[in-house]
């Protein structure tokens, strides 16, 4: 029996008018816009249609990511689209913790808002994060260990490509070792942070905190944890794990595999880019992967999925 996984994309796949077509046309996605700017006081319809220099600074990226995967979401749920299991990348997490009915829309605004306000804040200044290409994990892991500094392992996005965060300097020694070592190319990411550092640990337990406060429910539908790549199914275990998210690596091939070993053989990635899709290709090339991130693809995915057509 064919298995359906929701997946959602983390920070770095926004871009100026994204989900702007489904807050015209679906009053699903209107009235997650109109919650967005309730509970984070800001103007997220602008942050996410109109060029503005904030879209890129983590501390308004993240709630206008979470805001376009969350209305996204509400519009395929509305066209009949549900999903047997779920995750995300970083952010994306929290679409997988929406779908899985552990928190409320409303609550996971608070959390995400104050979330890129601690990690923006975390550490300043200093940090870096870098894609290393064409090296496997375990020499990657080996050079971070033996380099002077703070530098680890930020994610495993697929075989291939991993990426690398920590201190500025401590980063670049090991791109230089890693490139003497045979990868491919060390690409710098233009990111406001060393984020999935040790460096934001701190961040985490701010996070927590704020978690603390929030209601939370067991899984209804499970979804895989970054940190352990592990199906989560109990509320005990969520705000440990968002906590640990922060500044722990993110495990998104373990992820993927997780799935696919329980019998998921389609992937229907919810929100902007096609990152996840992308990745997919290369961890498993012959599972089938969609991308939702506009009206069209929903409709597409519709017609091919024999649902009713939009």
């Amino acid at each position: 029996m064919s298995k359906t996984a929701f997946i959602f994309p983390g920070q770095g796949a926004q871009y100026v008018g994204m989900g702007k077509d489904f807050y015209e046309a679906f009053e699903e996605a209107r009235q997650v816009f109109a919650c967005a700017e309730r509970v984070s006081g800001l103007p997220i319809r602008e942050l996410c249609f109109e060029e503005n220099e904030k879209l890129n600074i983590t501390e308004y990226t993240q709630i206008a990511m979470f805001t376009t995967e969350a209305a996204i979401l509400a519009c395929a749920k509305a066209k009949g689209l549900s999903a047997d299991v779920c995750a995300g990348l970083s952010l994306g997490e929290y679409g997988a913790i929406l779908e899985s009915q552990a928190m409320s829309l409303e609550d996971l605004m608070h959390v995400i808002r104050k979330r890129g306000i601690y990690m923006q804040n975390a550490y300043p200044e200093g940090g870096a994060m870098t894609a290393v290409l064409g090296m496997d994990a375990e020499q990657i892991e080996k050079i971070c260990e033996e380099t002077e500094g703070i530098v680890s392992i930020a994610n495993y996005n697929c075989p291939g490509q991993i990426v690398i965060t920590g201190e500025a300097d401590a980063v670049n020694r090991a791109s230089e070792r890693l490139k003497e070592a045979g990868a491919k190319r060390c690409v710098p990411l233009k990111v406001s942070g060393p984020f999935h550092s040790a460096l934001l640990e701190e961040a985490g337990k701010q996070l927590g905190a704020e978690l603390q406060g929030r209601t939370i429910q067991n899984p209804q539908i499970h979804y895989v944890s970054n940190v352990t790549a592990k199906y989560v199914t109990d509320a005990g275990e969520i705000k440990g794990l968002c906590e640990k998210q922060v500044s722990m690596s993110v495990r998104w091939q373990q992820c993927v595999e997780a799935m696919l070993a329980d019998g998921v053989d389609r992937f229907l990635e919810i929100g902007p880019g096609k990152t996840l899709s992308g990745f997919m290709k290369k961890i498993s090339p012959n599972t089938k992967v969609w991308n939702i991130q506009t009206v069209a693809d929903l409709e597409q995915v519709l017609t091919e999925l024999g649902e009713e057509k939009c």
